[in-house]
């Protein structure tokens, strides 16, 4: 398995606080990580620092071999619209756009004229189970259609990487089954290597690997058969 993404020798501090203590973590294409633990085990500053919102106090993040932790803030931001894709547990939309210019507004981001941006978007909404809804704005969406309109901005851009923070903590259990299955699904389908965070072990039981994190060190590491 090519390794897409990789963390090595990960430390992050904060004051006296260990939040990372030293984590190795590797992540390949069309791999899907799980990462659990309890609340400050370290599990979101692992998140954040592979996809480069936080920088390490040690350690090395590698994107496809290139380490991206030094990168200037400009280069940094660049890389996180154009490699990485988000998907965060409130969806964070645009209240004032409709759900296709939502999708959109990575490639927009990038330069990509609007109306060209909007028809590549437009794509994803028939296999998110979302026809139909391009129009509509978020308030207009349930909490299970938002989250879909959230997977779809992220793959708009074809990233490397989909980095996934709790996104059915605001679902109930039936939507929750329903995204997390999507999202796993059209991530592989995509190439895409998807890092998520969770809480819930019905939901990391859809992921490939679960990484249990615990005082900033990995205390197990987990490997799931995904049909």
């Amino acid at each position: 398995m090519s390794i897409v993404l990789a963390g090595y020798g990960l430390i992050k501090k904060y004051g006296s606080t260990n939040a990372l203590a030293g984590v190795d973590v590797e992540v390949g294409e069309r791999d899907s990580l799980a990462i659990m633990g309890p609340s400050g085990s370290g599990k979101s500053t692992l998140l954040h620092t592979l996809a480069g919102i936080i920088r390490p106090d040690g350690g090395q993040v590698l994107l496809r071999g290139e380490r991206i932790d030094n990168l200037g803030e400009n280069r940094l931001s660049a890389l996180r619209r154009k490699r990485f894709g988000f998907v965060f547990q409130s969806g964070q939309l645009l209240p004032e756009l409709p759900a296709e210019e939502n999708v959109a507004l990575p490639l927009m981001l990038e330069g990509v004229p609007r109306k060209q941006a909007v028809q590549r978007a437009r794509r994803w909404f028939a296999p998110l189970g979302l026809a139909g809804l391009e129009r509509r704005r978020p308030g207009q969406l349930s909490g299970g259609q938002a989250q879909r309109v959230a997977i779809a901005r992220a793959l708009a851009s074809e990233p490397d990487v989909v980095f996934a923070d709790e996104p059915t903590g605001a679902l109930d259990q039936t939507t929750s089954t329903e995204v997390i299955q999507l999202l796993t699904s059209v991530t592989r389908e995509q190439g895409a290597a998807l890092v998520m965070v969770t809480h819930d072990a019905d939901v990391a039981a859809h992921c490939g690997r679960i990484l249990q994190v615990r005082d900033g060190r990995i205390s197990s590491h987990g490997q799931y058969t995904i049909a």
